[in-house]
């Protein structure tokens, strides 16, 4: 189990993504073909993800600020931190396969 120093810096790193990620807005992604206009398509998949996780760093923040001006008790706090450290850890891993898949694609003969 991670000891308070590395919460910590979970945290100080989500909010640092959090910042960042303030003003970036999500592109409207054209659909390939009508028929599959139900079906999201791997991109708006994606997209959705990440806004999914911004939304969840923003809530977590949130309770944080609320926590340490006495107005949100400890547990919620505590479950918020999990949620967000969960969801980075998680961004953070997608992020590693996309890379991944990127770089053994480009190692592929044309």
């Amino acid at each position: 189990m991670a000891g308070p120093s590395s919460s910590l810096l979970s945290l100080n790193s989500a909010s640092g993504a959090y910042r960042a990620s303030r003003d970036m807005a999500a592109e409207k992604i054209p659909t390939i073909a009508p028929d599959q206009a139900e079906r999201p398509s791997f991109a708006e998949m994606v997209t959705q993800a990440g806004a999914e996780t911004v939304q969840t760093i923003r809530e977590a923040e949130a309770v944080a600020q609320n926590g340490l001006r006495g107005d949100v008790d400890t547990q919620q706090v505590v479950l918020a931190t999990l949620e967000l450290e969960t969801t980075v850890n998680t961004a953070v891993a997608v992020r590693d396969k996309l890379v991944e898949a990127y770089q053994e694609i480009m190692r592929m003969p044309v």
